[in-house]
Parts: structure tokens; sequence; C-alpha cells
């Protein structure tokens, strides 16, 4: 297929208020395969989307996502289920009385700053600010697959301080393992890299890391795998960690010498997706509760695959404000604005499990103390 521009003018609100179970699956399609971004507002004040692709695969995932955009919410017996959610309460309902046995958790950067993890572009005291010496053109840079080829210092000088150790999980992420040990949560999504989801002892096999961690690092010359105690040193102690070679043969030294540059697997611009990310064809339609935390729902593709459930299918909103098609109030949404912390603390206490919360709790505080 020749190379080809197409900009689509669509007013959201309009179009997704009636034709969501259509239009969300096609644009997640598009996104993925097209490169869609949104650019400037034309001059009709309508935000623009450009569709910039020289070739459209023909893939499976979109007729799996064509099957479901007519599926209305089934329960446990297989007949369609009246499902009407207004409130948290009503939400609380439905856990506390086992409705919901498969919950999906998105979370954003919103549930790490209760640990006191600095976000990135407040001034003074954010991660950016701690690489200005390096003379970084735009902050963006630092994620840069090509930016980092050039000169990794400003990207490690954010990893030692994102380090994980340093914080400590808080009541949002414990919250989330919580789902976990009642045998409610079917997986977490999370665009955070800092490691509280591991830290705070949900499984990895319940964890979609969509923009990678520190849980491994790779050699950007010759692919070698390394455990994160492998760089740790170097990098709390500020510096460029180097491929050590491989031992090709096992015969007790290294074979094939390599000094290339060590990335913990953390998604750079430039850089795909981890395959694990794509489970969501799966797992989205089949869940009977999303709860989407502490993000701003912008960073594509992740953003789009909050309206991959089934249509019907309750939505829980706790942030600060209200983001994405929230903004529609559409059937089964509910928006919970304001403090995360207190707002867990609602919910918990409305489902009932405020016992089992500070148990639980308890229980973290008996981790060893953080690194300093």
């Amino acid at each position: 297929m020749a190379k080809c521009s197409v900009h689509v003018l669509v007013k959201y609100e309009r179009l997704l208020s009636t034709y969501r179970p259509i239009l969300h699956p096609v644009c997640v399609y598009l996104r993925g395969t097209c490169h869609l971004h949104t650019q400037a507002q034309s001059n009709s004040g309508l935000p623009r989307i450009a569709l910039d692709y020289s070739f459209v695969p023909y893939h499976n995932r979109f007729h799996i996502q064509k099957r479901n955009l007519f599926r209305t919410r089934k329960n446990k017996d297989g007949a369609d289920e009246d499902v009407h959610c207004h409130t948290m309460e009503d939400i609380a309902e439905r856990i506390r009385s086992q409705k919901v046995d498969k919950i999906i958790v998105m979370v954003g950067a919103g549930i790490s700053t209760p640990s006191g993890l600095p976000d990135f572009r407040t001034p003074g005291t954010g991660l950016y600010d701690n690489v200005d010496k390096y003379n970084v053109a735009s902050a963006m840079d630092i994620f840069d697959l090509s930016y980092f080829v050039k000169d990794p210092r400003p990207f490690f000088a954010v990893a030692k301080e994102l380090w994980p150790g340093k914080y400590r999980p808080n009541p949002i992420h414990y919250f989330v393992r919580l789902l976990h040990e009642k045998g409610v949560l079917m997986k977490m999504y999370t665009q955070n890299i800092d490691g509280f989801e591991r830290a705070a002892g949900i499984p990895a096999k319940m964890l979609v890391e969509a923009h990678g961690s520190f849980a491994s690092a790779t050699c950007t010359t010759c692919g070698r795998t390394y455990e994160p105690r492998d760089i740790e040193d170097d990098i709390l102690n500020e510096r460029i960690p180097h491929c050590r070679g491989h031992d090709l043969a096992g015969l007790g030294r290294v074979q094939h010498h390599c000094s290339g540059i060590i990335k913990p697997d953390i998604v750079f611009f430039g850089e795909a997706l981890p395959r694990s990310f794509y489970k969501y064809l799966a797992d989205f339609p089949k869940s009977n509760l999303l709860i989407v935390m502490g993000t701003s729902l912008e960073v594509e593709p992740f953003a789009s695959i909050a309206e991959c459930v089934t249509r019907g299918t309750p939505r829980l909103l706790l942030n600060r404000r209200t983001v994405g098609t929230f903004h529609l109030k559409l059937s089964n949404d509910v928006v919970m604005e304001g403090d995360l912390l207190e707002s867990i603390e609602k919910l918990v206490t409305a489902i009932g499990w405020s016992k089992d919360f500070e148990e639980l709790m308890h229980r973290c505080q008996k981790k060893e103390p953080t690194r300093e």
C-alpha cells in the first residue's frame, strides 16, 4: 500500500456518546497499527487526528475487538446481566456480594506520589530538574532511545532516584494486593516504572508493566540480559553500567567481549511496548469491573484500552480530576474525584474490608527499612 496521510476531524464527545462500542475498538486498532497521534487543533477548532501509515496489517486482534463491539455483560449463568452502577456504594456492593470476580486495575503515576516519589515536572523538586547540569534540550530526551545512545547520563541520573528501595509502596498499592488476596484481581495494568507494585507483593504474573520496569536489564549492543543486582551498584554510584561479555562455551571465562551500555528494561520513545501489553485484547472483554487510578489517560496506546471492556461493564475512576471518556458520564461509569488515599479508604470501608486492610498494612510494616 502506498504511503498516505489521512486527516480525520472528530468531535469526540458527540461521537463517543453514541458510537462508543464501535469507535473505540477501531481507534485502538488504528493507534496500534497506523501510529495515530493527536495534532494541534485545526482551523475549525476541532481536534485533528493524523493517520500516517505505509502499511496497515491484517491483524487478528482487530477481529477480536470486532467480536466484542455489541457484546453485553453476561452473568455467571451466561444470561445478559442488567447492571446499574451510579455511585461508589454501588460498586462496593457488587464487590462485597461477590458479583465481580475479574477486576482489572489500570494505574498511572498518581498512585506513587503519596509514597514521596517526586514527579517529573514540578519546578525545583521534579526529577527532570536533576538533569539540568547535562544541558538536555528537552526533558523528553531522557527517555528517547536515540538520545540515550548519544548520552546516557541524564537517564541514569533519573534512574538513581527511581531505583527500587529508596521509597516504599503506599496504601493504594496494598489495596490492589488485597484485591489479589481476596481472589478478585484479574490483572493490574500499570504505566509506572517505579516497581512499587512488585514491592507491595503483587505477583509478577498479575502485572502488565506497559512501560517496562527495573526488574531486568539488557545490553544495548549484544542483547545479554542482566538482573537488577548486576547493575545496582553502578547506578547508585552514578556510574554507567557496561556489559561484561559472554561465556558462550560455558568454560568459566569470557569468550565474547562486549562493552555496550546496559539499559534497564524501561520502554523508551522509539521502542515497542512489551508483548504482554497486548494481553488486554483477551483480558478486558472478560473483566466485570475496571478500576482506573492516578492517570491522566493521555498517553497512548495505554489510554485507549480503558474503552475495551464490554458494554455495560462498570468502570470506577479514582483520580484528582475526571479524565478521558469519564467526562461523558456514560452508563455504569462512576467517578470519585479528590485525594486518592482518602478515596481508597472510603472504598475499603464501603466494601467492608477495613479490618483485613489494616492487618495487611500491619504485616507490610514489618518489612526491611528503605534504602537511604
